[in-house]
């Protein structure tokens, strides 16, 4: 169960192609501004294949490639995932330097690829934690793709949303500020400029935020996959949209109240 709900699966939705799922999601409704994605699954999805845990991660990166492709084709403004997290950091250590080495092998492998179709990189986070190669490598590409208008993907590196909240609280107090609204908090967030996520993608079926963007998600919709993140495809996403398309976002109101205020 989640939040009282039974949990959805895009396993329950019957298959359609992909043309035709895009076309009906183009069609069906509003199209979220901001997806963030748990990626979930890229070590179970390698032990199931009698393969090394890292090779799991690297066909995770393929997945990313394949949402970061889609998204502007559908009308997706903002792409974030939860890379690399602050408790990732007590993983083996062999693991997390060969996750560190692919984060430097993808962002030089990708970056041309992003600079054409005009994304612009942004990182959340305590950068400054990444070994010297990798946080380097991060920091150009940022630099790199500022000027792009295009779909922004943010990559969550070495995050924690508790810590991310303490930063702000931080930020407030060394701007002498002593009282604080929502909005206000907002703005001191590492992602003061962007929209709240209208919609998370969880996969590999684990039915918790493990400490990702607390403060943000608060009126997210959530979708909770059972696939694996390496077999999480364009047609997953359009699936998983879909359902998101098909749930009133009451905020507190009554289906009446909304029903007024989209009139």
């Amino acid at each position: 169960m989640l939040n009282g709900r039974r949990r959805s699966t895009t396993n329950a939705i019957p298959p359609l192609d992909e043309s035709a799922l895009k076309e009906q999601v183009m069609a069906g409704g509003k199209i979220p501004r901001h997806i963030a994605f748990i990626m979930d699954g890229n070590g179970r999805w390698a032990k199931s294949r009698g393969l090394p845990r890292i090779i799991g991660h690297r066909q995770g990166v393929q997945t990313v490639r394949r949402m970061v492709e889609i998204g502007p084709e559908i009308g997706v403004d903002v792409m974030t995932f939860y890379t690399f997290s602050s408790e990732n950091w007590r993983r083996p250590k062999f693991e997390v330097a060969a996750l560190m080495q692919l984060l430097v092998e993808s962002i030089d492998r990708e970056l041309e690829d992003l600079m054409k179709n005009r994304v612009k990189l942004r990182i959340i986070g305590e950068l400054e934690n990444l070994p010297d190669e990798p946080r380097r490598a991060m920091e150009r590409a940022v630099i790199q793709t500022s000027g792009n208008d295009g779909l922004v993907l943010v990559l969550a590196l070495s995050y924690s949303g508790r810590r991310e909240i303490a930063r702000a609280f931080n930020r407030m107090v060394a701007a002498g500020l002593s009282n604080a609204d929502d909005e206000l908090i907002s703005k001191y967030l590492d992602t003061a400029d962007l929209p709240d996520p209208d919609l998370l993608i969880r996969t590999s079926g684990e039915l918790r935020l493990s400490n990702f963007l607390l403060y943000q998600l608060a009126y997210t919709e959530i979708v909770v996959t059972d696939k694996h993140w390496p077999d999480f495809s364009r047609v997953e996403l359009l699936e998983c949209i879909r359902q998101y398309q098909g749930r009133e976002r009451r905020y507190g109101l009554i289906s009446e109240q909304v029903a007024d205020v989209n009139r």
